[in-house]
């Protein structure tokens, strides 16, 4: 007798959609992308499908007459400035978000929901009108340059705008959300009684923060950290009108490249490196996570 031919199970058949929308929305356009950055640029723009691996080498390195290449590290000056802002932005996130967090943890159930949805208003609020917001409170005719010359404190003092502070600012409010709600989640399921316990120990409240608390919410605030880094490293908005676009980062210089200079291959090439350095980091945590995970069940 012939044997009948395997059928997929329900489990393959009901991950097709998801695989499909994965394929056309995130595998080809970024091989797209891995292509275009092999490419060579056209002489107006644009590219030719030429394979070459100058646009990597530009990252680095500038031409010189004779063909030699020389270092040129204003690349590395800006991913160095991207990394150390979307650094500072994470750990300002998290001091800020985990005593709000523990706040509405405390509340009642329905203060909850309200203070939660607070949290998440500003999603509802296009990111440029929020962005332009901040023009408008740093200004020299702003809020904040208004109340110190009221008190007399900022008569000497220059233009809020278009500082690195500024996009500090800008980064934190717009990224605050998504450290809240996943530090408020891992809140929300620690078990009073251990802290209750600490307490009965004689633990204070100093100690109680610091050994119960902070280690319990860790993977919360590892969550946060990601949702927040992540998006800074490729922020296109703050630096463009928080920076006056003065002071480069690699989300306006990728659009740079694909916009008024023309030379995608190298917007595309800067975007793989970027890509490349988010996805180490994240494996590096789901690695750390695995072992940390292992050596508890060994334990």
């Amino acid at each position: 007798m012939s044997q009948r031919p395997k059928i997929p199970s329900w489990n393959v058949l009901g991950l097709l959609p998801a695989q499909l929308i994965m394929l056309l929305t995130l595998i080809i356009p970024v091989g797209i992308i891995i292509l275009v950055s092999f490419s060579t640029r056209g002489p107006y723009g644009g590219f030719d499908y030429v394979f070459t691996t100058a646009p990597y080498k530009q990252i680095l390195f500038n031409e010189g007459w004779s063909g030699e290449l020389e270092f040129n590290p204003q690349y590395l000056i800006v991913v160095a400035r991207t990394v150390i802002l979307s650094l500072a932005t994470t750990i300002i996130c998290l001091a800020l978000s985990f005593p709000v967090a523990y706040f509405i943890s405390l509340q009642k159930t329905s203060a909850k929901m309200l203070l939660i949805y607070l949290v998440t208003l500003p999603f509802w609020v296009s990111m440029i009108v929020r962005v332009y917001s901040w023009i408008i409170i740093l200004g020299n005719d702003g809020v904040i340059a208004k109340t110190l010359r009221a008190l007399g404190l900022g008569e000497n003092m220059g233009s809020l705008l278009f500082t690195d502070t500024a996009m500090l600012i800008g980064l934190v409010y717009s990224y605050i959300p998504l450290m809240i709600l996943p530090v408020f989640a891992s809140i929300e399921k620690l078990d009073p009684a251990l802290v209750e316990a600490s307490h009965d120990l004689y633990g204070s409240r100093l100690t109680t923060l610091r050994r119960v608390i902070l280690p319990l919410c860790r993977p919360g605030m590892a969550a946060g950290a990601i949702l927040v880094f992540v998006p800074c490293l490729g922020a296109v908005l703050e630096p463009v009108l928080l920076g006056g676009g003065k002071t480069m980062m690699m989300g306006n210089l990728i659009q740079l490249q694909f916009g008024a200079a023309r030379n995608w291959p190298l917007g595309a090439a800067i975007s793989i490196v970027l890509m490349c350095a988010v996805m180490i980091f994240l494996l590096w945590r789901g690695i750390q996570a695995m072992r940390k995970e292992g050596r508890e069940e060994g334990a």
